[in-house]
C-alpha cells in the first residue's frame, strides 16, 4: 500500500456502503451510551448497570464526544427541578428556541463551569482514578484519538466521519431540549413544556418521547402507550437477559381491580401514584365526549369556539396563555356543563396537592371530589368516578 492509497482509503479500504454501516454502529452506540448510562443510570437512577458495562459507556463516552458524566448528569438534573424557569439551563421557553437550537453548547458550557451547580446536583457521580485522571481530567484527548484512529483507519474520509461524531450529541440535544419542549404531542399534561417528538425512539434511543420522560421521570422506559416504541428499552432489556442491566422504576406501581366499589386509602395512593395518566383519562373520557356532544348541538359561530376545546380546558394551567384563558372563558360561559367538568378538573389536581399532608385529608377530598362528580348527574362523571375506585396499590408478597 503506497502513501497516497492510505491516505484515500486507510488501512481498511472499505467502500462507501461498508463506511455509513461503520457510520450509523458508531453514532447509534454513543446515543444508547448517552440516554442507557447517562441519563438512565447516572442522573435518574432508573436504571442500575453493571460496573463493567458503566465502564464501557464511559470509555466510548470519553472516545466519542468528551463529555464528563458529573457535568452532564448535575446539568440534566437542574434541568428538571427547575424546569421553563429562569435557572433552567436549557429551557426553549425561557431562551428561546433558537438559542437552545443553535447555542445549546454554549449554555451547556456556561453551566458546567458553575461550581455550585456541580456541588448540589452532580452526587453520586464516579470519582475513580479513571475518571479523575483520565474521563474528566482529560475529557479532549479522547476525541483526539478517535479522530487519528478514524483518519488511520479511513484516510481522509475518516475525518468527516470524526466530524459526524462530534456533531452528533450537540445536535441531538438540541432537538430533545429545543424541540422536545416546544413542538410535538402531549400524552400527559406534566407541569412544564415537554413534548413527544415523535412515537418511534429509534434515532435518538428513545429520547424522542420526552413528554413521557419528564411525566415520569423516574421510568427506566420511555414508552408509555402501545403505539410508542423506545429502542433503548430494547437494549435495557437485552443487558437485563445478559444480567448486565436492571431497571429499578417502569413509573407508577399502581393496579385496578375489577369490581372494586370503594374509596379506600389504597385508592386515594394509587391516583395520586397514578395522577398524570388519570388526567390523561379525564381528558379523553370525560371531556372529549361532552366537547363532541356540545359541538353537535352547537351552530356555526359556536363550532368554531368549541373545535380546540379538549386541547384548552386540558392543558397545564402554568402553560395557558392570555389567549388560551379567554377561550376557556368563553367556552365555560356558553356552556354550562363544560364549565362542570372543567372546574371539577381543576378540584381533582387541587387534591394532589394534598400529597404533602396526611392520609386521611387526600382521602376525604377525593372522596368528596367523587360525590360531587357522581351529583352532577353526567354520565361521563359517573363513569370516571366508577373507574377511578378500581385503584389500588399492589400489595406486597409475604416474604
Amino acid at each position: 500500500m503506497t502513501l497516497l492509497d492510505w491516505f484515500s482509503n486507510g488501512f481498511l479500504n472499505f467502500s462507501w456502503l461498508e463506511l455509513l454501516i461503520y457510520s450509523l454502529i458508531v453514532t447509534h452506540l454513543t446515543i444508547v451510551s448517552v440516554t442507557l448510562y447517562l441519563h438512565r443510570h447516572s442522573a435518574h437512577r432508573s436504571l442500575d448497570l453493571h460496573p463493567l458495562l458503566q465502564h464501557v459507556f464511559r470509555f466510548w463516552l470519553w472516545l466519542s464526544t468528551g463529555i464528563v458524566t458529573r457535568e452532564w448528569t448535575a446539568i440534566h438534573r437542574k434541568h428538571h427541578a427547575v424546569c421553563e424557569t429562569e435557572n433552567d439551563p436549557h429551557s426553549p421557553v425561557v431562551m428561546g428556541l433558537k438559542k437552545v437550537l443553535w447555542q445549546g453548547m454554549e449554555t451547556y458550557r456556561e453551566a458546567a463551569a458553575k461550581p455550585e451547580i456541580m456541588e448540589k446536583y452532580g452526587a453520586g457521580c464516579p470519582d475513580d482514578w479513571m475518571e479523575r485522571n483520565v474521563y474528566a481530567g482529560c475529557s479532549l484527548h479522547g476525541i483526539a484519538i478517535m479522530a487519528l484512529i478514524n483518519i488511520v483507519l479511513f484516510g481522509v474520509i475518516g475525518v468527516t466521519i470524526w466530524a459526524v461524531q462530534m456533531a452528533l450529541i450537540p445536535i441531538a440535544g438540541g432537538i430533545i431540549n429545543g424541540i422536545g419542549h416546544w413542538w410535538g404531542y402531549r400524552n400527559f399534561e406534566c407541569p412544564d413544556a415537554a413534548t413527544n417528538i415523535v412515537p418511534l425512539g429509534i434515532l435518538i434511543g428513545g429520547e424522542e418521547m420526552h413528554n413521557n420522560h419528564h411525566t415520569y421521570p423516574n421510568s427506566a422506559k420511555f414508552s408509555q402507550m402501545p403505539w410508542e416504541f423506545d429502542i433503548g428499552w430494547c437494549w435495557i432489556r437485552l443487558f437485563q437477559m445478559l444480567r448486565l442491566a436492571k431497571p429499578l422504576s417502569r413509573g407508577p406501581i399502581v393496579e385496578q381491580i375489577s369490581g372494586k366499589t370503594t374509596i379506600d386509602i389504597d385508592t386515594a395512593w394509587g391516583v395520586l401514584n397514578d395522577r398524570f395518566r388519570i388526567m390523561a383519562i379525564y381528558a379523553e373520557n370525560v371531556v372529549a365526549p361532552l366537547v363532541e356532544q356540545e359541538f353537535r348541538k352547537a351552530g356555526t359561530v359556536a363550532r368554531s369556539v368549541l373545535r380546540k376545546a379538549k386541547v384548552v380546558l386540558c392543558k397545564e394551567e402554568s402553560l395557558v396563555d392570555d389567549a388560551g384563558k379567554n377561550h376557556i372563558s368563553e367556552l365555560v360561559d356558553a356552556h354550562p356543563d363544560i364549565k362542570v367538568i372543567y372546574e371539577l378538573r381543576l378540584r381533582l389536581q387541587a387534591v394532589w396537592n394534598k400529597r404533602s399532608g396526611n392520609a386521611d385529608e387526600l382521602l376525604l377530598a377525593l372522596k368528596q371530589w367523587c360525590l360531587d362528580a357522581e351529583a352532577t348527574g353526567l354520565q361521563v362523571l359517573r363513569d370516571f368516578v366508577e373507574e377511578l375506585k378500581s385503584y389500588s396499590i399492589p400489595k406486597l408478597a409475604p416474604a
